[in-house]
């Protein structure tokens, strides 16, 4: 007995797909934005790499890692670091860029807690990254 053309139809298309994407998984393009960030430079964001929070070990070699988060020519976020590091990259923001910090990877991890009123340091760094003490806006 003969297959009909609907058959033979369906067993073309799920090889096709087979072949395609074996056992089910999602195919990726080399198009598609990464979600690993393992050099120094800058990304734009949704082109080059994927919004979202990333999360880095720390520097390079005990130096110091930098990173930062810009809209158009507008500096959103940056900090500088001895310690592992966590960024929230938002759709909205245009570039991300990082020097001297460990491989930067997308995770689906909460960030860790803002320093609390007695943490003097905390509260410096912070309103560094914000800008407020190197003269960004307020």
């Amino acid at each position: 007995m003969k297959p009909s053309r609907r058959v033979a139809a369906v067993a073309a298309l799920l090889a096709g797909l087979a072949a395609a994407s074996p056992l089910g998984a999602p195919t990726v393009s080399a198009d598609d934005p990464k979600t690993i960030i393992d050099s120094d430079g800058s990304y734009a964001v949704g082109v080059d790499i994927a919004p979202g929070s990333y999360q880095s070990a720390g520097p390079v070699d005990g130096g110091v890692c930098y990173w930062k988060r810009t809209a158009g020519d507008e500096l959103l976020d940056n900090a500088l670091t001895k310690k592992p590091a966590f960024v929230q990259i938002l759709p909205t923001d245009t570039t991300f860029t990082t020097s001297d910090c460990q491989s930067w990877q997308l995770t689906q991890a909460p960030p860790p807690p803002q320093p609390g009123p007695g943490d003097l340091l905390g509260q410096l760094t912070g309103l560094i990254g914000s800008g407020i003490l190197s003269g960004g806006p307020r």
